[in-house]
């Protein structure tokens, strides 16, 4: 079968999943490509890396329209999604309404999953979080930090830890079999990121590209997004 390739952050792995079906209908294509942190797949347009498609923060996808590696006039808004809190699907929720209860919540877990600090969107922004806390030290050697959000989730439902928590994107979260969202993060910490598409411009395939970014912003759609995470 003939695909669309993809680089995406990993918050729309979870939507992308979930329309497979409908855009092998519309166009008779599948999809391909990868998903992780949005650094690390910017850096793969820039190397030449195959995509017809790509689906980042709208910051990033902006700058690789400036970059000539994306096509303007294509980028459309997916939705806005949030970082948020998770925890084992049979562990008791967390709720965290203040700076200080999310201090407390960290100090209190023996295991904190997080993506990479360094490159993905969430998490940059759990390091800025720590620091502005003022525990960033404390806890540095429980931090469990994984390639992308989605591998960091899963590892976390598969944890032998005590009390372990995550913090990612919420899409990927709810993506996840065996832990559950357990809130957002409070006043003065939380993240909201919008998240959009645009064709790449060198794809193979841009008719069908701009296909599967009609679904994925679609109104038609509007329900599966929500259920995947994002926000209007």
């Amino acid at each position: 079968m003939t695909t669309v390739n993809i680089l995406s952050g990993g918050a729309a792995q979870g939507l992308v999943r979930g329309l497979r079906e409908a855009f092998k209908a519309k166009t008779g294509f599948g999809i391909d490509g990868e998903f992780g942190a949005v650094g690390v797949m910017a850096d793969k347009l820039r190397a030449s890396t195959p995509a017809d498609l790509v689906i980042l923060t709208q910051a990033l996808l902006a700058k690789l329209a400036a970059e000539k590696l994306v096509v303007p006039s294509s980028i459309a808004d997916v939705g806005r999604v949030e970082t948020a809190l998770a925890v084992r699907s049979r562990d008791p929720q967390v709720t965290v309404k203040t700076e200080a209860d999310l201090r407390e919540v960290l100090r209190s877990a023996d295991a904190i999953y997080v993506p990479d600090t360094k490159a993905s969107t969430a998490g940059k922004h759990v390091a800025k979080v720590l620091d502005q806390l003022g525990i960033a030290y404390e806890i540095t050697s429980r931090l469990k930090i994984f390639p992308n959000g989605a591998t960091a989730m899963r590892e976390l439902a598969a944890s032998t830890a005590t009390r372990p928590i995550g913090c990612t994107q919420a899409t990927e979260i709810i993506a996840t079999d065996g832990i559950a969202l357990s809130g957002s993060l409070p006043p003065g910490c939380e993240l909201v990121t919008m998240y959009t598409a645009g064709i790449a411009t060198q794809a193979a395939h841009p008719n069908e590209a701009a296909a599967l970014i009609a679904l994925l912003a679609g109104a038609d759609h509007r329900d599966l997004r929500l259920r995947m995470g994002f926000a209007g």
